[in-house]
């Protein structure tokens, strides 16, 4: 058997063997390891070690010295030549290193988790992460080798220790732990005193902690140090931060009395990535209605700012609402039966069950007082207004906010149409200043700090058009001022453009390319017709924005505008492997897709996200809309819908055959933050005869990562398969062993969601199915299937022998991921109905293959499975740690699907202990978490009976008073989660 090596760079170089210490004590050899292990898994060429281990002068026979370096420490590691880790390649070295044996690939891993977390709003999941990840640090990097070696590696380490603290430090302040974060940040602006980002915390922490002098007297700390030290100014991020703190924003007040998390009261939503300019009474005109009414609807020609102005006013009222605010964008959605799938998300549910999604969402909402914004729904217009009247009827506490461009006409609502932004008058020019100049201070901008802000009595900026416009013209050209001699032509284009703020933004935008006066000559020439009065306003909105995008069309290069039009295919985002799989070809070479999409979006025709990992690009809705009629007319729409959808069939294939695999969380992440995309192609296949199969292998291999558990969506990977149903019209039929996969994803699913006659149905078909089919690796579903359904449903022990049979077609097949699952169900079957032998030697072998697969959600089962097969098999006391340990990770890793499993067996487990009390608390959690996902045991007889044991056994013991008093009690706590993998609460 092969020794296990553990390695760490985060502190004095280590290294274990076996667990047991390895000393290595040469210097030079030392310092080679660690030349290696920063890049761990990567050739390192013999000149890259050379040039580490003696820098700019190498002896004579530099070569032979490096190999002699490297066979004694083979021969410290105890390893064979050339066997691992140590392995020689053509060019250099390579050091293996299992992605939890290096702390370095630990620590990136899970720094990159608590990222997401946060990117997620998910405070109280990020922290412990990102706790966990600065707990492997144990000093300085490398600390006990030679600096000068090491110069480019110490330091960028050093950085992403700083960047984990910053992300911790964000974290907690989310959660309200600002006191305690302070004397921290002291030390750290100490230690690092020009890293804005500490200074930028300890500002929000000390006006949390009521200390609103202290924060801007930091302010005033860090800019004379800047200037001294550099002769900057503090950086945008920070003068946004002093504008707030000056003002008190509310919004900054994260955190509540009694110390916990604040309540997610804004939902997520998107942070306001410019200045909000004007709007002043349709903000307070708005909130008083949402104060009487149940439904305003904002309508509007498109670019006026609905969509701005209705999350303005949600995140002021997000206070008056104790449930928060929660937004639906459903721009994206294109599939109406989907509407109700897509409000529930919005509403952060994991509803699981079979029941329909608009039952869940009436449910969740009725005793709820919250606001729900629903954004963008013009082509779902009757459907929307169908779904808002029946919760408006169920839910007497919810209020809407709707945006449109078309009102809904449900009882009830009132409309608001969203008027242009001001215009300044035909007299509010320089010739009113007698002496010819313009007035003091006026050849400044609206910056966003307010630092060269026109004075508030220059008429000229008393229109919102105007300061929207120097607002953004200074964005994209710094040097830009107003002058006595522009004056007249800045307040020329914002009438022109009919005050609406989406074309005055995209003309302000060029002024980094050209001066005021010469777009505005541009712009005459642009919109002389459009200069005529019309009769109807909308229509000439319609018009002047039509005609505003089209200019900002014609100032692109032609490479550009076919990648607008070729990105408008896209629903929710892309990132840019997915721009160059779908938009490179013919007139876009794929290696200039990345330019093109630079180009675009320094001319704010694409958004870009690069926050995470990957960077995301979007595009406005109307921008969208607007490339999506040019792919129609150069008549690309069918071909590029085609690629996309062959895009991601290809991305959904690629989960499905490593999602079992040390990138599984990872997977499960992205396919998440796709789903917008996923569903669009999805759609497009479903309408098109010739590609239902390939909308079916995106379905099928989408049930197989367990993308739908993952993301609580399962009720829509059914969807999805039924409508993909193969039995209708198909240009070409897909392959007789994807239909019965598809049937057999489609049977589980209806499994785990209890719907057992739905399940028997759909596994008569999986029989038909396989009956076409030949015997061996082709029918592994239809076995896997049939093996699921005699566990579950009968609970009869035949389901070993046939979960067995399909793990080994699964393996024979290469199908990895699906063997893995057959080999969880048949160690579970083992549990339930083996002896301890068969059942101990079944888990055994499940968590082998989860370790070797470094698959963190597969480890989280393999850790609850151990938990099960010792409550029945073993002793029930062992079985708690675990149960608990299978709890932790699946919190940190954002698995809704697991704890329902896990808090039920842990209830099992502490009632075997003879913990009577915290038993039934727990049966209480456990219930509410099923009520959240739509988690039935009934259906599932195995965990039925155990649950039904349990409580008879708890019962039994408490009586019945106590026992339903404590299971109240859990079921009435919030976060139950928590408390179970803590000592839950006094008494229990």
């Amino acid at each position: 058997m092969s020794a296990r090596y553990e390695f760490g760079v985060l502190g004095p170089l280590e290294v274990r063997r076996d667990g047991q210490p390895v000393h290595i004590g040469a210097a030079k050899v030392r310092l080679l390891l660690a030349a290696l292990l920063t890049e761990a898994n990567q050739v390192v060429t013999v000149e890259s070690l050379v040039h580490r281990l003696w820098g700019e002068q190498p002896p004579g026979r530099a070569r032979n010295t490096l190999q002699n370096y490297v066979l004694r420490l083979r021969r410290a590691l105890d390893c064979p030549p050339d066997g691992a880790p140590v392995r020689t390649r053509p060019h250099g070295y390579v050091v293996e290193a299992a992605s939890d044996t290096l702390d370095l690939h630990r620590f990136t891993a899970l720094v990159r988790q608590g990222r997401t977390a946060l990117a997620e709003d998910a405070a109280a999941r990020a922290a412990p992460l990102l706790r966990e990840a600065l707990g492997l640090w144990r000093g300085d990097p490398l600390c006990d080798l030679p600096a000068h070696l090491l110069q480019d590696v110490v330091p960028a380490l050093d950085e992403q220790r700083l960047d984990a603290l910053e992300l911790r430090i964000e974290a907690d302040l989310a959660l309200g732990r600002a006191a305690a974060v302070l004397p921290e940040l002291r030390g750290l602006i100490a230690e690092h005193p020009l890293r804005e980002r500490f200074w930028a915390q300890r500002m929000l922490a000390l006006f949390r902690c009521g200390r609103q002098g202290e924060a801007l007297e930091c302010y005033r700390t860090v800019t004379g140090l800047l200037a001294e030290e550099l002769g900057v100014a503090p950086g945008p991020e920070l003068k946004r931060l002093h504008r707030r703190l000056l003002a008190a924003a509310p919004d900054l007040d994260g955190a509540r009395k009694d110390g916990t998390a604040p309540p997610s009261r804004d939902g997520g939503l998107p942070v306001e990535m410019t200045t909000f300019v004007g709007r002043e009474a349709q903000v307070a005109d708005v909130r008083a209605l949402l104060g009487t009414v149940r439904l305003v609807t904002l309508t509007g020609t498109g670019g006026v700012g609905k969509t701005r102005l209705a999350l303005r006013v949600a995140a002021d009222a997000a206070p008056a609402f104790a449930d928060g605010v929660r937004l639906a964008d459903l721009a994206p959605l294109n599939d109406a039966d989907l509407l109700d799938r897509a409000v529930s998300e919005a509403l952060g549910l994991r509803d699981q069950s079979a029941r329909p999604a608009v039952e869940a969402v009436v449910s969740h909402l009725r005793d709820r007082r919250m606001l729900l914004v629903l954004d963008n729904f013009e082509h779902l217009v009757e459907d929307v207004a169908a779904l808002v009247l029946r919760l408006a009827r169920a839910a007497p506490g919810l209020r809407v906010l709707a945006t449109s461009r078309h009102r809904l006409g449900t009882p009830g609502e009132h409309v608001i149409t969203v008027p242009s932004l001001t215009l300044p008058g035909t007299d509010d020019h320089a010739a009113e200043h007698t002496d010819g100049r313009a007035p003091e201070h006026a050849g400044h901008s609206e910056q966003a700090d307010g630092a060269d802000r026109p004075p508030a009595g220059d008429p000229l900026c008393r229109s919102e058009a105007v300061r929207l416009f120097m607002d953004r013209a200074c964005g994209s050209a710094p040097a830009f001022r107003l002058t006595a001699r522009n004056r007249d032509a800045v307040a020329q284009p914002c009438r022109r453009l009919d005050g609406i703020p989406l074309a005055i933004e995209l003309a302000a935008v060029r002024l980094s390319a050209v001066t005021v006066e010469e777009m505005l000559e541009r712009l005459d020439d642009r919109f002389r017709l459009l200069s005529v009065p019309q009769a109807r306003t909308s229509s000439r909105h319609r018009q002047t924005l039509r005609g505003v995008v089209d200019w900002s069309h014609d100032l692109c290069t032609e490479g550009e505008r076919l990648l607008w039009s070729r990105l408008s295919v896209f629903c929710g985002g892309f990132d840019l492997e997915a721009a160059e799989s779908v938009c490179a070809g013919g007139a876009i070479a794929r290696e200039d897709v990345l330019d093109l999409l630079a180009g675009l979006v320094d001319k704010s025709i694409v958004l870009v996200n690069s926050s995470g990992d990957r960077a995301r690009y979007s595009l406005l809705e109307t921008i969208r809309q607007y490339g999506r009629q040019r792919l129609d007319e150069e008549g690309g729409t069918t071909r590029l819908r085609t690629r996309h959808s062959e895009h991601y069939r290809v991305t959904a294939v690629r989960a499905g055959s490593e999602w079992c695999g040390p990138r599984e969380v990872d997977w499960l992440v992205r396919l998440r933050t796709e789903l917008p995309n996923l569903r669009a192609a999805l759609d497009y296949c479903a309408s098109r005869p010739d590609l239902t199969g390939a909308g079916i292998e995106i379905a099928v291999n989408l049930a197989r990562t367990r993308c739908w558990f993952f993301s609580s969506t399962l009720g829509e990977g059914r969807h999805w398969l039924e409508r993909l149903r193969a039995d209708g019209p198909v240009v070409a039929p897909p392959a007789p062993a994807l239909v019965a996969g598809a049937l057999a994803m489609k049977a589980w699913i209806a499994l785990c969601q209890g719907d057992n006659p739905a399940a028997e149905t759909f596994l008569a078909e999986c029989r038909a199915r396989a009956a076409e089919l030949p015997e061996g690796t082709s029918s592994a579903p239809v076995t896997y299937i049939e093996g699921a359904h005699a566990m579950l449903v009968r609970g009869d022990p035949s389901c070993v022998a046939l979960l067995a049979r399909s793990r080994e077609r699964f393996r024979a097949a290469g199908q990895v991921g699906d063997a893995h699952m057959a080999t969880m169900l048949w160690a579970m079957a083992e549990a339930f109905f083996g002896s301890s032998a068969s059942a101990h030697a079944a888990c055994g072998t499940y968590v082998a293959e989860a370790e070797a697969s470094g698959a963190e959600w597969a480890r989280t089962w393999a850790q609850w499975c151990t938990g099960l097969v010792e409550l029945r098999h073993g002793e029930a006391g062992e079985a708690l740690a675990p149960l608990r340990a299978a709890l932790a990770r699946q919190r940190r890793i954002g698995d809704s699907w697991g704890p329902v499993w896990g808090l039920e067996t842990l209830a099992w487990t502490v009632a075997a202990t003879g913990r009577s009390t915290r038993a039934a608390w727990l049966l209480g959690v456990a219930h509410r978490l099923r009520q959240d996902t739509g988690v039935a045991l009934t259906g599932l007889r195995p965990f039925h009976e155990a649950h039904l044991d349990t409580e008879r056994r708890v019962r039994t013991a408490l009586g019945a008073e106590a026992y339903a008093t404590a299971r109240a009690r859990g079921a009435s706590t919030a976060d139950g989660l928590r408390l179970a993998l803590e000592d839950g609460p006094s008494g229990t």
